[in-house]
C-alpha cells in the first residue's frame, strides 16, 4: 500500500496526533498488512502509538481536574 494512501486511513483515527495501538492493530487487520507496516509509517511521520495494549507504548490517563 503506498504511504499516502496509508497516512490517509490513519488520519481519521488521531486523537491528539496519536494512534492508540488498538486501532493500528485493527487498521493492519483490515487491509491485510503487517503491525509493523503501521509503526514504521507512524516512525517516520512522528505519529506516538499510545495506550500499547502489551504496556509498550505509553498510557494516556484521563486528567482528573
Amino acid at each position: 500500500m503506498q504511504e499516502e494512501a496509508l497516512l490517509d486511513e490513519i488520519r481519521p483515527l488521531l486523537r491528539d496526533g496519536r494512534l492508540a495501538c488498538r486501532d493500528a492493530l485493527a487498521l493492519a487487520a483490515r487491509l491485510q498488512i503487517k503491525p509493523i507496516e503501521i509503526g514504521r509509517l507512524c516512525d517516520r511521520h512522528q505519529i506516538r502509538i499510545v495506550n500499547c495494549q502489551l504496556g509498550c507504548f505509553g498510557v494516556r490517563r484521563k486528567r482528573e481536574d
